[in-house]
């Protein structure tokens, strides 16, 4: 098996981990530089799918405060949000939407030079950033990935996926280990600092607009090695995904079009959001996205439709000219035709419980981005706020470990020894048609941990997927990079099942039918992983 040695290792290569990358290699002592492991190739990730844009609470918005955005998260999180983590995320906003600017990353602007701002559901001004029109994701992945590639101080491992955490008998994180998915080759990686940039989940559900690599790996990596989780059941639903299956997921249409007029309407034309909400178009996903999934129940309909016909034609094609372009390919002019949309898995609130620098309950494992679960976004994600969350975290988590010692270990201890021992045995394995259990997988998570959840839909859930772990039998060696993402979508998949059935409450995007309030009390759901289950902690 190879071994390497690096100061810092950071798993995952969307906004939050090149980010990362580019400010703790601006900052540290890096005696063995710095190591972006990525699954597949450099940018591909869900940060490059992000349409709308990125909020940003600028001194030059004249119109906007921190208060206001405080706010509009709290409201959107559903009393989950953690107050002192949205002011700060909210106040160096600023700060890092300029520190962007240095690395090559360009925002839209107006006639006149200005930031051109965009509203979203649920904020009360126009306070969101945008690039591209309507490819904000991939327009800052683009430039961070450049200045990541010409970065001397930083290495990059394509193909490489990080199969276990090295963590040592006093409960701290060492380094991972990583199965080559181009040689079948395991290699061991020391470092003293592993953070964690994974992404989300996505791809646990039939309808996603997630990339195919979202499987939740960093998330099982994390619960696997004995960090805490927090809030598991939450998971974001987004209310408006073009309802074509021609690709791994469903293209999304930005929340931004809602944004600038277009409404939610059935196969006649005919509005039907003030039926649900006041704010109509543009009340929190959650609510947009019952009201969606309602309508197509109720019409026993595939999907409902967005008019953005009502908005201009040239503002249409020059704020969104991605989605008119995809839409096209399916033979819809978006400035004459209805496009048919439908709810899909979106985001991930839920994740690796953390702090503001990333920290997590090991010592020198961080989570950043969406694998995290700061606090930022409660049981409800306010629009655009999760880029923000991905920057301002990881210049929070390059400033906190600036200064500390970043040489990589050089003992390891017997817990780390035998992790890498049982990798190194071999074992004959036979294939497995990952293919049929993975699609087995989504149906139960679409069906049963979905947007409509009760006691009897959870426990079926349950049942199912220990049905399905039953017919994957590994326990921690896998054939190949489809057999471990497997692996971790099962482990991932029972711990949402599992703390959705533990929230007796309807609350955001976490909707029980058996219990339709809210509880009075408004408390965090966290677990970790004790003697191979996992057990709740308050």
């Amino acid at each position: 098996m190879k071994y390497s040695r690096y100061s810092t290792i950071i798993v995952g290569s969307g906004i939050a981990g090149l980010y990362a990358a580019l400010k703790i290699e601006q900052q540290a002592k890096l005696p063995d530089g710095i190591l972006v492991i990525t699954k597949s190739k450099l940018g591909e990730s869900n940060s490059r799918y992000a349409q709308g844009g990125m909020v940003a609470v600028l001194s030059e918005n004249k119109a906007d405060s921190t208060e206001s955005h405080i706010t509009d998260t709290i409201k959107a999180g559903a009393g989950l949000s953690e107050f002192n983590t949205v002011k700060f995320i909210s106040e160096n906003s600023d700060k890092v939407v300029k520190d962007l600017l240095k690395f090559g990353v360009q925002f839209d602007r107006d006639n006149d030079g200005n930031f051109a701002f965009t509203k979203e559901a649920a904020h009360s001004v126009r306070r969101i950033l945008h690039s591209g029109g309507d490819a904000t994701g991939k327009m800052i992945e683009l430039a961070l990935c450049e200045s990541v590639r010409n970065n001397n101080n930083i290495d990059i491992y394509e193909d490489g996926l990080a199969i276990e955490l090295l963590v040592n008998g006093e409960n701290q994180c060492k380094g991972v280990l990583v199965y080559n998915s181009i040689t079948s080759e395991y290699e061991t990686i020391y470092s003293p600092v592993v953070i964690l940039a994974t992404g989300g989940i996505g791809q646990l559900y039939k309808f996603t607009t997630n990339p195919e690599g979202a499987t939740g790996d960093g998330l099982a990596l994390a619960y696997n090695a004995g960090a805490v989780m927090q809030d598991m059941e939450f998971v974001q639903f987004h209310p408006t995904a073009l309802a074509f299956d021609d690709d791994v997921n469903r293209f999304l249409i930005s929340e931004a079009v809602r944004g600038e007029g277009a409404k939610l309407v059935d196969a006649d034309g005919i509005e039907f959001m003030q039926k649900y909400d006041e704010r109509k178009e543009l009340a929190p996903r959650d609510i947009v996205t019952r009201a969606n999934f309602n309508e197509m129940k109720v019409n026993n309909t595939d999907n409902v439709y967005l008019n953005a016909t009502c908005i201009d034609k040239e503002k249409l094609a020059k704020r969104f000219p991605n989605i008119s372009k995809k839409c096209l390919e399916h033979g819809i002019d978006i400035s004459k035709d209805f496009i048919p949309v439908a709810p899909a898995a979106h985001y991930y609130m839920g994740g690796i419980k953390t702090n503001i620098e990333g920290e997590s309950s090991i010592k020198g494992l961080f989570a950043i981005g969406e694998v995290s679960s700061t606090g930022l976004h409660g049981g409800n994600r306010l629009a655009s706020n999760s880029l923000l969350e991905c920057v301002v975290c990881a210049y929070e988590v390059a400033n906190y470990i600036k200064n500390d010692n970043l040489s990589s270990p050089k003992q390891i201890d017997g817990e780390i020894k035998s992790i890498i021992d049982r990798y190194s045995e071999e074992v004959d394995l036979e294939p497995l048609d990952t293919d049929s259990m993975k699609k087995k997988l989504k149906d139960i998570m679409w069906n049963y941990v979905g947007i409509l959840r009760s006691e009897k839909s959870l426990m079926t859930a349950i049942e199912k997927l220990d049905k399905l772990q039953a017919e994957f039998p590994r326990s921690y060696k896998c054939l190949d990079k489809s057999e471990y993402e497997l692996k971790n979508m099962l482990v991932v998949a029972k711990l949402i099942a599992h703390s959705a059935l533990n929230r007796k409450e309807s609350r955001g995007a976490h909707y029980r039918l058996d219990y339709l309030n809210t509880n009075e009390d408004c408390v965090h759901s966290c677990f970790t992983k004790k003697e191979g289950e996992l057990d709740f902690v308050k």
